[in-house]
C-alpha cells in the first residue's frame, strides 16, 4: 500500500491535536517509528511539546529541523509523520512534505485549521487541500448545535474581524462556530 498525504482539519476544539498524539501513540504501540512535529511559530505549550485541551501530551520536533535533517541526510528513519498545527506551515514546507511520501513512501498526517478568525485560508492549509491525497473534516458544534466550522477570534465578549492572521490563544480566544453564527458574529443565544 502506498504511502498517503492525509490532511485532518477543524475548527478549533475538534479534537486535532488529540488525535494526532493518538495516531503516534498508536504506531509506537505496534512497534513503529513515528515523528511527532510542530511548526516553530506555535509555543503555547512550550518549547517542543504538543498538548491537547484534554491534557494529553507529547515531546516533538519542529518542523523547519526536520525538513532540514531531511534535505541533508535523505530518508528519515520513521513509519510516519506527524504534524500539528499544521496551517502555519509554508507552501513549501507543504511541498517538502508531500516529497516524503512520494519520494521515501512514508506515509505524513498534518493536523490542522482550515481557515483562520475571518474565514480565510491558512497558507499551509490551502497547499493541503490542493495537494492531499486524503481530506478529513475532524469535528465540533457550534453552541447553537450545529457543525461549528469557523473560528472566531473573541475579545471581552465580542468577536473581533480585524487583526494579524496568527496569534496564539486557546479558550480564552478563540470560539468555533456554525457558518450562520460566525457571519452574524453571535456567540451565544440571546
Amino acid at each position: 500500500m502506498a504511502a498517503k498525504l492525509w490532511f485532518f482539519y477543524g475548527a478549533m476544539g475538534s479534537s486535532k491535536t488529540a488525535d494526532a498524539l493518538m495516531k503516534r501513540y498508536n504506531y509506537h504501540e505496534r512497534g513503529m517509528k513515528a515523528a511527532l512535529l510542530k511548526p516553530k511559530l506555535e509555543n503555547r505549550d512550550g518549547e517542543k511539546i504538543i498538548r491537547s485541551r484534554i491534557g494529553l501530551e507529547g515531546e516533538c520536533e519542529y518542523v523547519e529541523d526536520f525538513l532540514e535533517s531531511v534535505k541533508e541526510n535523505g530518508k528519515p528513519n520513521y513509519d510516519a509523520i506527524i504534524v500539528d498545527e499544521a496551517q502555519f506551515l509554508s507552501r513549501e514546507q507543504i511541498d517538502a512534505l508531500s516529497n516524503i511520501v512520494d519520494d521515501y513512501d512514508i506515509p505524513v498526517l498534518c493536523y490542522g485549521l482550515r481557515t483562520d478568525f475571518q474565514g480565510n485560508a491558512f497558507e499551509g492549509s490551502a497547499r493541503l487541500l490542493e495537494l492531499a491525497d486524503e481530506l478529513i473534516e475532524t469535528s465540533t458544534v457550534c453552541w447553537c448545535g450545529r457543525k461549528a466550522r469557523f473560528n472566531a477570534r473573541v475579545c471581552n465578549g465580542h468577536i473581533m474581524r480585524d487583526g494579524a492572521q496568527v496569534q496564539m490563544g486557546g479558550n480564552e480566544s478563540y470560539v468555533a462556530l456554525c457558518r450562520r453564527h460566525f457571519k452574524q458574529g453571535k456567540l451565544q443565544s440571546d
